[in-house]
């Protein structure tokens, strides 16, 4: 799935030529108000947690992850080389006592997945990876999501509705001879064509996120991606295409995987417990906040996008237009009064799903893998969600 944001690198940088705007922070954090020192052992992380807490992230800076970057105080470090962010982790406006670092992933950790690089350096503490990459690599490799920023996954196929008006789900499209463009990595097709949502015959796997066929097609086709950015990118950032489209979820077809949940090695639960006792409530309360405040640290983002210079571009308004769709449609307590919790019945669901595709990939899940051992509400402070 990280694949179209790696084709997105040449659509912005070759097709568009967009330039990031600069916060005009010089790369500092979201508030330059002081902060003290945590006031209560509810926020007081230092002795509990490592010295550094450091995120491995799956992709450059971007909105999507803009809990993380809500969490850092005053004058972060930015090691441009590397890639990294790093400062005091802040809580409700008070110094937690430790620091954190975020890393950036796709091209700057060569593509590699997440969970790799998690076994690679024991130094990174929690990871983002969703809940199919979770069962593939839970023989070998074992994480454990601790707490789940984004309820819904953004992945979706888009179309033209000026070709296509009758379309308004993703099974529309699979009634119709209509060519799919998607990237070939992407576990979530080989279950829409398993469930017989689309045809065989139709998809495509050469999709590497260039605009190209998609505008010289004069949109005949469809195409996967991030509804918290394509569709803003083909209306307002690619000259050629100018105007809107219109798409349908994957998680709208019965893929409810959780997109990007914070992980940690599977063995490493026992170790981080105190920790994680304080820091997921921190986290689940970070991102409400974001969500309703996010201004200083869209500023951050794009900022940091701009220094790291590795291909990907991202504008003011892109970052504006993700935290509006993640607040409409992919951000919420779920069906409980709780933001950031995992349902089972979800978890086992894709267990189900993708044990098959895997079993079929020669790349078996661990045998009679369990939702506990890829996810747990241990952590998570029930009493935290969205309000009002």
């Amino acid at each position: 799935m990280r694949g179209i944001r790696l084709g997105l690198v040449v659509l912005l940088v070759a097709v568009i030529g967009l330039a990031a705007c600069s916060s005009g922070n010089g790369g500092k954090s979201q508030s330059q108000t002081p902060v003290q020192q945590a006031s209560s052992d509810r926020l007081n992380l230092k002795g509990d947690c490592p010295d550094t807490v450091v995120v491995q992230t799956d992709w450059d800076p971007e909105s999507e992850y803009g809990v993380y970057y809500h969490m850092l105080g005053p004058d972060p470090k930015i090691d441009k080389a590397k890639k990294r962010i790093t400062g005091r982790l802040v809580a409700e406006g008070q110094d937690t006592g430790v620091q954190l670092e975020i890393r950036a992933g796709g091209p700057s950790i060569g593509f590699e997945p997440v969970t790799s690089q998690l076994y690679k350096d024991d130094k990174i503490t929690l990871g983002q990876i969703s809940t199919d990459e979770a069962i593939r690599t839970s023989a070998k490799q074992p994480t454990l999501a601790v707490v789940a920023p984004m309820e819904i996954g953004p992945f979706m196929i888009m179309w033209d509705p000026k070709q296509y008006p009758q379309f308004n789900i993703i099974a529309d499209i699979g009634q119709t001879d209509v060519k799919v463009f998607y990237f070939q990595a992407d576990t979530y097709m080989e279950y829409l064509l398993g469930a017989g949502i689309l045809r065989k015959s139709q998809v495509d796997g050469s999709y590497d996120g260039k605009p190209g066929n998609f505008v010289a097609s004069g949109g005949k086709i469809a195409q996967a991606g991030f509804a918290t950015s394509e569709p803003y990118i083909y209306e307002h950032e690619v000259p050629q295409w100018d105007k809107p489209v219109k798409y349908a979820l994957v998680n709208d077809t019965g893929y409810p995987m959780y997109p990007q949940a914070l992980s940690i090695r599977a063995g490493d639960k026992d170790k981080l417990a105190p920790c994680l006792k304080k820091l997921v409530p921190i986290i689940q309360r970070a991102q409400i906040d974001f969500i309703k405040n996010p201004d200083q640290t869209n500023k951050l983002i794009v900022d940091l996008v701009k220094q790291y210079k590795t291909g990907w571009q991202y504008s003011p308004g892109l970052a504006n237009y993700a935290v509006t769709k993640m607040r409409q449609d992919f951000i919420n307590n779920g069906p409980d009064k709780t933001l950031g919790n995992f349902e089972t019945s979800r978890v086992q669901r894709m267990i189900d799903i993708v044990t098959p595709i895997f079993v079929a990939q020669k790349k078996p899940p661990k045998q009679g893998l369990k939702p506990s051992d890829i996810a747990t509400n241990e952590f998570i402070d029930p009493s935290i969600g969205i309000t009002g």
